[in-house]
Parts: C-alpha cells; sequence; structure tokens
C-alpha cells in the first residue's frame, strides 16, 4: 500500500452483520456477560485482517471466506499513519468497482474537530476515528461507544454452619531432610524445572557464645540478595521477615536484624516464583531464586559471607508432594482442628469443606483476610492468591484521550490487586466440595467467604445523533435521509428487574457509573421516561431525543445522556 504500517492503541471490532443477522434488521446488545442478538446471547468467533496488507478490491473477498470460515467478527488494528498521513486529514480507500470507505481522525487530546468531507461535514470528538464504510454515513466512532456499564456487588452466600476449617502445618526445611546440598546457590527456574513455585535454600551458621551482640542486644542483621521474585526467612524455625519484589523491579533485597542462638542455627529461606516471564527480549534468560550475595553483619569479626558456603536444597513443599489440595491426599495427614487452628500462622494448609449454593450467578472466594498462597477446589486449582500486595500509584480523574500509558485511569490505588477468586459451577458437586488453602505468610481462614457476584445497577451514557449500526443501515439503504436517533439499553441480570432510577440527566452530566453528577445543563424531566418505561422492567430502551425529556435544555450545546438503574 507505499506506507510503513505503524498501530496506534485503538482495535476496532467489526461485526459480520449478514452471517450474524441476515438481510433484515435486528436489535444488538449487552447484557453486562454476553452481546445479545435478538435477545440471545452469542458467543462470537473473532478472526484478526490487516486490511492496508491488501487491496480494498480484495476485501469483499475475505470477509466472505471469514464469514464461511466460521468468523462472526473481524478484528483489526488502525494503522493510524495510513490513515492519517498529516494530523487533521481523512484517509480513504477506493476500489475500481467504485466501493469506497473512509477514516476521519480527530488527533487532539482536548478539542472537538468539524471535518469537512465529500461535501458534508462531520463533528469528530477529542481523539477519536469516524468510520464511513460508504464514504458518507458515520457508522462507528471511538470515542462514541454506547454499550451498557454496569455496578456489581459481591454477596456473601449463607453457608450453614460457616465454614470449619481444619489446618496442617508445613515444616520449615533443614539440611536433615534437603533433597541435595552443594556450595554456593543455585538459580531457581533451573533447580525446580516448574515442578513448584517454591525452593527452600537452607544452612548452617555456627555462632560463638562470645559474640558482643549476646551482651548489647543488637542482634546481627542478615542480608539476602534474590533475583526475584518472593522469599520468605526463617531462623530457627520461626519466621524472620519477608520481601518481595514488584513486576518492574523483580529483583529485592532482604535485610533485617534475626535473633541468633550460640551454636549451630538454621537458616532457610523460602524462595517463591510466581510466574515464569512469556515477554520481552531474551526473556529465557531471565534468574529467579537467590543468587546472594548472603551476608550476616555484626558480628565480632564484622561482615560474614555465607554465599559460598553448603547450601541445601529442597523442590517444593511437604504438602505439595502429599498432594494435600486432591481429594485423596487430604486424607493422608490428621490436621488440627476448632481451637488448635493458629490465626496468622505462615506456611499452614487449611482445608474445609461446603455445599454448593443454589442458582447460577456467577461465585467467588473472597480471600481478603489472607496474605499470599494458593487455593483448591475439589483438587482444581483457583489459582494463586496475593491480597498483601497493594496496588500503588495515584487514582485520578480518568481520561482515555491522548497517547496512553498503563499509568492512565488507574484504579482500587492502595487495596488488593485482587481480592476476589472466580468458582466455576463446573467444578462443584452438590455437597461436599473440598476447599484446600496454603497460605505463605499467615492469614485469617475465618475471613474467607464464598460470595456471589450480582448486578446492583446498570449505566448507559449515550451521545445525541451518536452513530449507530441501525441508523447506518436505514440510512446506506436509502429508508431514511437523515440519522436515527440512538437508544439507551438497559438489561439487568438473570432474575432481577429494574426496581429504581439513581439518576438520569440529559444535557451535560458528569461522573461515571455508580458517581454521576448534573451538570449545567439539564433536562428536567429526565427521570421520567425511565420511571415509565423501564421500572418493573428486565430491560429497556429509550430513544435519546430532547422531546423525550421534556424538551431541548440548552440548544446550541452538545448534549448527552447518563443514567444509572438499579436491579434487584
Amino acid at each position: 500500500m507505499g506506507f510503513k504500517l505503524i498501530t496506534r492503541n485503538v482495535l476496532l471490532l467489526v461485526v459480520l452483520a449478514c452471517s450474524l443477522i441476515g438481510d433484515s434488521e435486528a436489535s444488538v446488545s449487552y447484557d453486562s456477560k454476553a452481546i445479545t442478538i435478538n435477545g440471545r446471547r452469542r458467543i462470537l468467533l473473532s478472526g484478526s485482517i490487516h486490511y492496508p496488507r491488501s487491496t480494498p478490491e480484495m476485501w469483499p473477498d475475505l470477509i466472505q471466506k471469514a464469514k464461511e470460515g466460521g468468523l462472526d467478527v473481524i478484528q483489526t488494528y488502525v494503522f493510524w499513519n495510513g490513515h492519517e498521513p498529516s494530523p487533521g486529514k481523512a484517509h480513504v480507500f477506493k476500489s475500481n468497482s467504485g466501493a469506497c470507505a473512509a477514516f476521519l481522525a480527530n488527533y487532539n487530546p482536548q478539542s472537538y474537530a468539524t471535518v469537512a468531507f465529500g461535501n458534508q461535514h462531520y463533528n469528530l470528538p477529542p481523539w477519536s476515528i469516524s468510520i464511513l464504510p460508504n464514504c458518507k454515513h458515520t457508522v462507528y466512532n471511538t470515542a462514541r461507544v454506547g454499550s451498557q456499564s454496569a455496578q456489581m456487588k459481591m454477596t456473601r452466600v449463607p453457608i450453614h454452619g460457616g465454614l470449619s476449617w481444619k489446618a496442617f502445618n508445613e515444616e520449615t526445611t533443614t539440611t536433615d531432610d534437603s533433597s541435595f546440598t552443594v556450595s554456593g546457590l543455585l538459580e531457581q527456574i533451573n533447580t525446580t524445572r516448574d515442578l513448584s513455585d517454591y525452593l527452600w535454600y537452607s544452612t548452617d551458621v555456627v555462632i560463638n557464645p562470645n559474640e558482643g551482640f549476646f551482651r548489647n542486644g543488637k542482634n546481627p542483621v542478615l542480608t539476602v540478595l534474590s533475583a526475584g521474585h518472593a522469599l520468605h526467612v526463617f531462623v530457627n524455625g520461626q519466621l524472620s521477615g519477608t520481601a518481595y519484589g514488584s513486576l518492574d523491579f523483580p529483583k529485592l533485597t532482604f535485610s533485617e536484624s534475626v535473633k541468633l542462638r550460640a551454636g549451630v542455627n538454621k537458616i532457610s529461606i523460602l524462595s517463591v516464583a510466581v510466574g515464569l516471564p512469556n515477554v520481552g527480549p531474551h526473556f529465557e534468560r531471565w534468574n529467579a531464586g537467590v543468587l546472594g550475595p548472603i551476608t550476616l553483619n555484626g558480628l565480632n569479626e564484622g561482615r560474614r559471607d555465607l554465599t559460598w558456603q553448603k547450601w541445601s536444597y529442597k523442590v517444593g513443599l511437604k504438602g505439595e508432594a502429599l498432594s494435600l489440595h486432591s481429594l485423596s491426599g487430604s486424607s493422608s495427614v490428621d490436621w488440627l482442628q476448632g481451637y488448635l487452628v493458629s490465626r496468622r500462622q505462615p506456611l499452614t494448609w487449611y482445608k474445609t469443606t461446603f455445599d454448593a449454593p443454589a442458582g447460577v450467578a456467577p461465585l467467588a472466594l473472597d480471600m481478603s483476610s489472607m496474605g499470599k498462597g494458593q487455593v483448591w477446589i475439589n483438587g482444581q486449582s483457583v489459582g494463586r492468591y496475593w491480597p498483601a500486595y497493594k496496588a500503588s500509584g495515584s487514582c485520578d480523574y480518568c481520561n482515555y484521550a491522548g497517547t496512553y500509558n498503563e499509568k492512565k485511569c488507574r484504579s482500587n490505588c492502595g487495596e488488593a490487586s485482587q481480592r476476589w477468586y472466580h468458582v466455576p459451577h463446573s467444578w462443584l458437586k452438590p455437597t461436599g466440595n473440598l476447599l484446600v488453602v496454603f497460605e505463605e505468610m499467615g492469614g485469617d481462614p475465618n475471613g474467607i467467604f464464598l460470595v456471589r457476584r450480582d448486578i446492583d445497577s446498570v449505566c448507559a451514557d449515550i451521545y445525541e445523533w451518536q452513530p449507530n449500526l441501525v441508523s447506518y443501515l436505514m440510512q446506506a439503504s436509502g429508508k431514511v435521509s437523515t440519522p436515527v436517533r440512538p437508544k439507551a439499553h438497559l438489561s439487568c441480570g438473570p432474575g432481577q428487574k429494574i426496581s429504581s432510577i439513581k439518576f438520569a440527566s440529559f444535557g451535560t452530566p458528569v461522573g461515571s457509573c455508580g458517581n454521576y453528577h448534573e451538570g449545567s445543563c439539564h433536562a428536567h424531566k429526565s427521570y421520567d421516561a425511565f420511571e415509565r418505561s423501564c421500572v418493573g422492567q428486565s430491560s429497556c430502551a429509550v430513544t435519546v431525543s430532547p422531546e423525550i425529556f421534556g424538551g431541548d435544555p440548552c440548544p446550541s450545546v452538545m448534549k448527552k445522556l447518563s443514567v444509572e438503574a438499579i436491579c434487584t
């Protein structure tokens, strides 16, 4: 096509309308779980086509073959420099048969732009692209996505008698039961061969009874350098501390005072990997585990280097070797019960059983009371959990306009990166489901709850004259000469109905779902249409038009509708 392909952070999904809805009109919506077509949920199969790598004459055949191959959706990047060779211009594709498609771009992240194209004027929001499949009518604008959003709530599932926990304490490994011993420190991934997240490093440290710290009370400082990702340090079987890296800086340093005794001391370091690298230059060379140096400072001799003394290694945990997470393995050991079940105890396995709740609503485990570890249900791994790892950064006002970076539109700053962990219904039996948790740092299992995800409220943000598929099809077919007004679609979850309208404003509302506010322009009958058409219904649709809301509250201003409905 004569230009270098540079992709922007815009991804378009083009629905193969003919394969989904035939030649007639259909209702396409989203019900918080799936795209619905004529009220029925559909799983859409998507394939990727890089359109600049073929001529416009080839597109119909490529799309037809995609359709015949079973695809419902074409996924394609917008190759920005191909559509906007210089800022503010359009790029047009034409075929010899006369077919035409245009992309209009507004590269300004703050201001609207009016683009003159084909004897017409098009109003483009900041930082957006409008797609004109016939070089005349707009079918889609990237800043005007009209799908419903939802506020979810996690409701505890009542369990008769609650969860009754049993515990098994993992032993901190020593040189007596290690698998092998060598001089120096080994890289973790090459040692474990992906058999376990865990690798024990253990050694003996002999302390002379004449050491000065016994008299002055200033305990020696143990310093451990690790390539990642986390480690727990035990001295004589007691946890001395924990350290972990981050996504950007996986390397870490543990440096804390430790309590030693005269004679032989057992130092055991449990190194933890939290996944294998799968992206980045030469990621196969990235290391994990304790690579040193390891030093002990504050002795009479000054600093003692422990790096090259004999270290014993054990891959994995005793509980892993016994398969305590499985139905059969969990019966192979004696578990502590009742008041003997300790809270906040590191390296502890917990187990309990529960019956499957009724209903089909999505289920999850609330793990917010735990530190770090893994969880299984009926032998199936739910995954790693780490609520003790708190999200950092600032959570400012969210605006996606402008060049994207990973620090934009952050949420839940200062909170756990994940709290709820999905429990598939297909894993559950009617009764006696086995739940096993391995906790590394120390948590309270009595704070674990089975929760149900319900829709609390549903929202829609729709601009007047917002492009939509129905409007485009009717204009392109000649059935109408002017754009068709968009509609705001609201739909609660299965078994729910709209009980009330929390917010509705046609004008210049501000905020986002769950936190809307009226702006300087507001149609005072904004609530009326939704209370009349939606309350008591499981779903509804309201046309976004001034007359529906009692007239135009500010004729010279671009308006939008924001609405939030409560589902019960």
